[in-house]
């Protein structure tokens, strides 16, 4: 083997570990390479969008890195404000949501250890969007979460998003441009050159006209919250979101502020696929609501089943769900628990067509009613980690839908206080379990609970955050995707037979 390709294969395994998604799969390199080694990422970033604009909103961020094996000593993790203003060719409408504020201070987040939550808050609506780093030690599964409690007005309740990496493409179903409700999509730019973005919005007939969802210019380091009703006058109730990056990449959220319903978070759906699961549907839900999507010019069967603690069920009168290519559908599951813990499947009934999906769920009644949303999510793969967890409002909900899997459960040591306590679960094909996770011993302060898979099927995975103010029953989904800490890199070895090619 020449210098050159020995040169090659060691960028590319470098590479790999410093970013968490290079890796070498072409059968060429399975021949040239020995048995992939899982090295822990080097390097890490998450971007968390600005909170809320309420005068009344209490923010609090916890970070959180698990343990990791063969990480060395080295290493930092911080966080930074995002620029107050992105400039740019954005329009003035959505600039005057952030024109004329006061830098705040940013929250103060210092994790000295991997293993132990840190925590920091801030009040008001001033708080900017944020741009974190980790390096070395604090890399692997850095986790960290925002969690916002709004006492009044739109949105009311309690909001919470995990801090995500930036990317180039997104999908949101589940947003919408309905009379009571504002949503905002949350833009934010790490880099040092700006980002150009298109947003596309298709709802129930197809796409819709909106012209001025193109070419949007998010400056360096900066954050852009974007309204949605500023980009279509049409008013429909169930949207599909699509933020496609020209050049560069962002990190990207909505904010799905309802008059009634209270409001959260929508994370991203996974990327679009034949078979989706929307995992810890709160046994207390009192209205459940599908929404779908497919970007194929194919319209999808999916056959909807719920996973329950006693297996796989079909909902009376939602048996199977028909999107057509391009358009958004929705469908009403009301409470389709039925005082059970469950999760959503969905599956192709005949050809597999590609779909995006997310549930809008609801807890309580009348006045005292309060949204949060599950997008389709990945499975737990290797280990997932969800913060900001309290001995008595989260619930820890676990699905196998095809397999018998086994996990180990591990709560962190407190944030103030607390030794890490683990636990084992078994969770049996077809079924939902709200597992009884493990706290802290001695715990003071918030934790992290850290999913790792054993054995078996594929386990997905969601962790309900409850908080009842004033009678209203505040609460936030956040669901447990592989923390992608890990990274294959193959050992190269020399093969003179590639010189003969």
């Amino acid at each position: 083997m020449n210098r050159t390709t020995l040169s090659l294969l060691a960028g590319t395994a470098a590479l790999a570990a410093v970013t968490g998604f290079a890796t070498l799969s072409s059968p060429q390199a399975a021949t040239t390479a020995g048995t992939a080694a899982e090295l822990p990422v080097e390097r890490t970033s998450l971007l968390c969008p600005e909170p809320s604009t309420s005068e009344v909103a209490e923010t609090s961020y916890t970070s959180f890195t698990p343990v990791t094996k063969n990480t060395g000593n080295d290493g930092k993790a911080e966080l930074k404000a995002a620029a107050e203003e992105s400039g740019g060719q954005n329009q003035s409408k959505n600039k005057a949501r952030s024109k004329g504020r006061k830098k705040p201070a940013k929250p103060v987040l210092t994790p000295k250890e991997p293993g132990t939550p840190v925590t920091g808050d801030t009040s008001g609506g001033d708080a900017p969007a944020l741009v974190g780093t980790a390096e070395g030690k604090f890399a692997p599964g850095w986790t960290v979460q925002e969690t916002t409690e709004v006492a009044a007005g739109a949105g009311r309740g309690l909001q919470g998003v995990n801090c995500s990496a930036p990317d180039t493409e997104f999908w949101f179903p589940g947003a919408s441009t309905a009379a009571d409700r504002t949503d905002y999509v949350h833009l934010t730019n790490p880099d040092d050159s700006a980002a150009v973005v298109d947003i596309e919005l298709y709802g129930k007939d197809g796409a819709l006209d909106s012209s001025l969802g193109e070419g949007i210019t998010v400056a360096p380091h900066s954050s852009d919250p974007i309204l949605l009703s500023t980009l279509t006058e049409e008013k429909q109730e169930d949207l599909t979101v699509h933020v496609n990056v020209r050049s560069g990449r962002v990190g990207a959220a909505v904010q799905a502020l309802d008059d009634k319903l209270g409001g959260d978070w929508l994370a991203a759906s996974t990327d679009p696929a034949g078979s989706l699961v929307l995992p810890g549907i709160p046994k207390d839900a009192t209205a459940v609501r599908l929404v779908a999507f497919t970007p194929s010019d194919s319209d999808a069967d999916l056959k909807v089943q719920l996973a329950s603690p006693s297996g796989l069920i079909t909902p009376a009168g939602n048996e199977t769900l028909h999107v057509k290519g391009g358009m958004t559908t929705a469908v009403d599951l009301g409470d389709v628990t039925r005082g059970e813990a469950g999760s959503l499947v969905l599956t192709p009934t005949d050809a597999s067509v590609p779909v995006v999906a997310a549930l809008r769920v609801v807890r309580g009644k009348g006045a005292d009613q309060e949204t949060a949303f599950i997008p389709a999510t990945r499975p737990v793969g290797t280990r997932g980690t969800v913060a900001d967890n309290s001995a008595k409002g989260s619930t820890l909900s676990l699905t196998a839908p095809t397999r018998t899997a086994t996990v180990k459960v591990t709560a962190s040591a407190g944030s103030e206080r607390g030794e890490a306590v683990s636990k084992t679960f078994t969770i049996k094909a077809g079924t939902t379990q709200n597992v009884e996770a493990p706290t802290p011993t001695g715990l003071k302060g918030t934790f992290a609970l850290t999913v790792e898979h054993v054995s078996g099927g594929p386990v997905y995975g969601a962790r309900t955050l409850a908080a009842t103010e004033d009678g209203v029953p505040g609460f936030t989904i956040q669901t447990l995707p592989d923390d992608r800490g890990m990274v294959a890199v193959p050992e190269a070895d020399e093969d003179l037979s590639v010189l003969q090619k």
